[in-house]
């Protein structure tokens, strides 16, 4: 385990600029709520994952799920920071026959465990998953991604229910809370609010923390390896576009791309802060 925080957020900033420059070079993609979930993956990835970018279908690994598929650039940007592809590969990201495309697809590029799309799809695929590896006596957890706008999916909460049934202690659930989706607040168009509560009647262990304090991520993914009775669900409070100023808590930056000026002046700021 890695406490040094600092190497932590050095990786975060790198996976920032990447989404940035797949996004900015398909001019196409979803950075907002891909930057938001930066931090989380960075702290899940180098922190507390089991699984090697060597060997990526090795039995024994962890499994991490995309629910929230379309934060795809997220997903293959933490892949070239840990090793599973090279960087360069991010310039083919939604291009006709790469590898990287707009959803992920599973075993089309390792370590994408699941093929997604349509929302909570990939929470319950986990339910699926994580019941297996339990089955096979497995040490395997799965880990799922989640964002606040697919909470208003019925899906969620039919997986929701199983998992808390099945006492899936397995499963750790993160919830990418930033409070906007593709039309605006997620409150104003379908509230979810109180999310705490509704995972704790469905026999969830709930922790809520700041998705961009290290410590405090750090902190829940231990928490959640603890637990032996029950799956866990990290409600993790985040900024939007978090690391761009013009994207930061603004709902029209979920699924567009900078232009070249934008781009530019998106990476001189994560270069800037990294300076700090």
């Amino acid at each position: 385990m890695n406490n040094n925080f600092d190497a932590l957020k050095k990786h975060a900033s790198s996976i920032r600029k990447n989404i940035l420059k797949a996004v900015y070079t398909a001019n196409s993609g979803h950075p907002g709520g891909s930057l938001s979930s930066a931090d989380i993956m960075s702290v899940l990835y180098f922190n507390h994952l089991k699984h090697d970018p060597k060997n990526p279908w090795a039995e024994g690994r962890d499994r991490v799920i995309f629910s929230k598929g379309h934060a795809s650039p997220l997903l293959y940007s933490v892949l070239a920071e840990t090793g599973y592809i090279e960087a360069s590969e991010l310039d083919g990201f939604r291009k006709l026959h790469s590898r990287l495309q707009g959803h992920p697809v599973y075993h089309k590029c390792p370590g994408v465990e699941a093929t997604g799309g349509p929302l909570g799809q990939g929470f319950s695929f986990s339910i699926g998953m994580a019941l297996g590896l339990r089955l096979a006596k497995s040490g395997s957890r799965v880990y799922t991604l989640l964002g606040d706008g697919e909470c208003q999916e019925g899906l969620v909460w039919e997986a929701a229910m199983a998992a808390g049934h099945y006492k899936l202690s397995n499963l750790c659930a993160i919830l990418d809370y930033n409070g906007l989706q593709i039309d605006g607040d997620v409150e104003k168009i379908m509230g979810i609010a109180p999310i705490a509560d509704k995972f704790r009647a469905f026999n969830f262990n709930v922790l809520e923390i700041d998705g961009h304090d290290y410590a405090q991520i750090d902190s829940a993914f231990g928490f959640a390896k603890a637990k032996t009775c029950k799956p866990t669900m990290i409600i993790a409070h985040t900024v939007k576009g978090k690391g761009v100023s013009f994207m930061e808590n603004n709902y029209t930056w979920h699924g567009k791309a900078p232009n070249k000026e934008q781009y530019e002046q998106a990476i001189a700021e994560l270069e800037k802060a990294e300076v700090k």
